[in-house]
């Protein structure tokens, strides 16, 4: 393991304002997001769409590396450029899904528990020799009557720091996401209590199994009541309410947390990273940034809508997102922001 590697490159993902573009949506969860709008669900359309992102111009001003999927990380440009090398040109770290996904758990009815640690050192072995540079692992936790179990919270948790391990022994960073889910009535201090446990409990398994903070990048959720909740806090409260949990969870070894929207609207996902930086980040001992899939992606979707006709107005609508996530790391973020690149 070359520890100042590891390090550099975690710095990396968190250096300049710049964040994290998740690219790295399943096969099924392409293919659900394309239904809904009416593009072909083909291997031939999510290749369209991924070239699309992959060649815009300028993204490597507003993005530091981008979490590609299996799928992905093998497939080229129509002149035969690999999507990896094309990134690595622009400045984007590549970067790589490595779970199998969350299953339900035996045992723990309305829980899950992620998959994929089988055959995992060779996996990574292969994506480091194809270009990899860090990888990530997303483990689900949801708030319900009597949920989350202790014992899914502890299934998960020791997971993903035998993930971690297994990526920082063949070279990769790896990004740690335990999300508690946003789904249900749960308030904002449910979800403050919830996420605070989980954290303390990864943060333990990580240290039992030889992980350096240094080394890795955290990408958990922001501190937010349920989606049906009836109270749903400001702005600033949720800022607040964030980063005082992540203070009390989050070692300060760790260089970097890059955020998960979550299901936010983009313009939400924003405005909070925006608060969170403009309230607190000189008295923080690491960077917050950000790692969005749909709250990056969402509106160039939209746009393409698989047409090629559209794809400069879909990259345009990808950099404006990107460059908003930028100015919010650097509290120069506002909604007025959004509609101007639309």
């Amino acid at each position: 393991m070359n520890t100042q590697a590891l390090i550099d490159t975690a710095d990396a993902l968190v250096a300049d304002d710049k964040g994290i573009l998740a690219m790295d949506e399943s096969i099924p969860t392409c293919n659900k997001r394309f239904a809904a709008l009416g593009i072909p669900q083909t291997e031939a359309a999510r290749h369209a769409y991924r070239e699309l992102i992959v060649t815009t111009r300028g993204l490597g001003e507003y993005i530091s590396g981008a979490i590609l999927f299996d799928e992905t990380i093998r497939q080229q440009t129509k002149t035969g450029t690999p999507f990896i090398e094309l990134l690595a040109g622009a400045g984007i770290i590549p970067g790589i899904k490595v779970d199998a996904g969350a299953k339900a758990m035996a045992g723990h009815p309305g829980e899950k528990i992620t998959e994929g640690l089988d055959g995992l050192r060779e996996r990574v072995t292969e994506y480091v020799q194809m270009g990899a540079r860090f990888a990530k692992w997303r483990a689900v936790i949801v708030i319900g009557d009597h949920l989350p179990s202790r014992g899914a919270i502890e299934a998960n948790a020791q997971a993903l720091a035998r993930y971690a391990a297994l990526c920082q022994e063949a070279g990769l960073v790896p990004i740690v996401e335990p999300e508690v889910l946003m789904d249900g009535e749960h308030s904002l201090e449910r979800c403050f209590q919830v996420t605070e446990d989980v954290l303390h409990v990864v943060f333990n398994q990580l240290y039992m199994q030889g992980v350096m903070l240094e080394g890795m990048i955290l990408k958990p959720n922001m501190v937010l009541p349920g989606l049906s909740c009836t109270r749903q806090e400001t702005v600033d409260e949720v800022a607040d309410a964030t980063v005082k949990c992540l203070k009390r969870a989050v070692p300060a070894a760790v260089p970097g947390i890059t955020f998960l929207s979550g299901g936010q609207s983009p313009e939400r996902a924003s405005a909070h990273l925006n608060a969170m930086n403009g309230r607190h980040k000189s008295h923080l001992p690491w960077a917050l940034s950000f790692s969005y899939g749909r709250a990056l992606q969402q509106y160039a979707m939209e746009i393409w809508a698989g047409e090629d006709a559209n794809v400069a107005e879909a990259q345009q609508a990808l950099l404006q997102r990107a460059r908003c996530n930028r100015d919010a790391r650097r509290n120069e973020y506002h909604v007025a922001l959004e509609t101007s690149g639309r």
